[in-house]
């Protein structure tokens, strides 16, 4: 049993943190196709003394945007196979060397998806542990439940999984980002841009490459705004 006050005193500093304007922002992505449009937008500055472990290809910028402090990071190039390190493995080890490294005060995800159902522009999810109702009002965004695979591709047993939890949108880090920012504390939100239908006629992989110009500039506005409607607030405002 916990000593008595100790739930209420953490409970108090929950409150606080929640309350005290966000100063810091990290902004996990999967490629850098998907990165450098953002990078452009916000003027951030490549990190050449990286934070990162020795040898690991993450990659890092940084900079300050009106009162607020943004780090960018992607996963980078496999170093052996020359291709950008998609998927769950590469989001959970960036993203909690991240957090470990920069402390941010939220962390968005932002980055490219597959959808069930008639083509979105681009579509905001959040935690159910961290909503952002305001935000999603504010800027008209769509809400729905994000899956995540390690392919572009479905199984039937993932479709099934994927309907039966109600999924709208599938990406190939989004619950990798989930897990680590929950196992340590820091809120997230999830911004993803539709590029291919995952369970229509054409193929996935031509599909998404077909997209993926148009749909990382749309990506690009969505961040743009959330970014501009998160400076100067809290989290209990978002």
């Amino acid at each position: 049993m916990a000593p008595h006050g100790e739930g209420s005193e953490e409970a108090m500093v929950v409150q606080d943190e929640n309350r005290k304007p966000i100063s810091s922002i990290l902004i996990v992505i999967a490629m850098q196709t998907e990165a450098m449009p953002i990078v452009n937008k916000f003027q951030l500055k490549e990190d050449l003394d990286s934070v990162f472990p020795k040898g690991v290809p993450w990659v890092r910028y940084h900079g300050v945007y009106k009162d607020l402090h943004i780090d960018l990071v992607w996963p980078g190039k496999d170093s052996t196979l020359g291709v950008d390190s998609v998927g769950t493995i590469s989001a959970s080890l960036v993203t909690y060397a991240a957090i470990q490294a920069l402390q941010p005060d939220l962390i968005i995800n932002a980055g490219t998806a597959g959808s069930f159902k008639v083509f979105d522009l681009y579509g905001v999810g959040s935690r159910q542990s961290f909503s952002t109702p305001n935000l999603l009002k504010e800027l008209n965004l769509k809400a729905g439940k994000l899956s995540t695979g390690d392919s572009l591709d479905m199984s039937p047993q993932e479709e099934a999984s994927i309907v039966a939890n109600d999924a709208t949108v599938k990406d190939m880090e989004g619950a990798a980002v989930a897990y680590v920012a929950d196992l340590l504390k820091v809120p997230a939100i999830f911004i993803k841009a539709v590029t291919d239908i995952v369970d229509g006629e054409k193929p996935t992989a031509e599909e998404f490459l077909q997209n993926l110009a148009a749909v990382t500039a749309a990506l690009d506005q969505a961040v743009t705004q959330v970014v501009d409607f998160i400076n100067g607030k809290c989290l209990s405002e978002l």
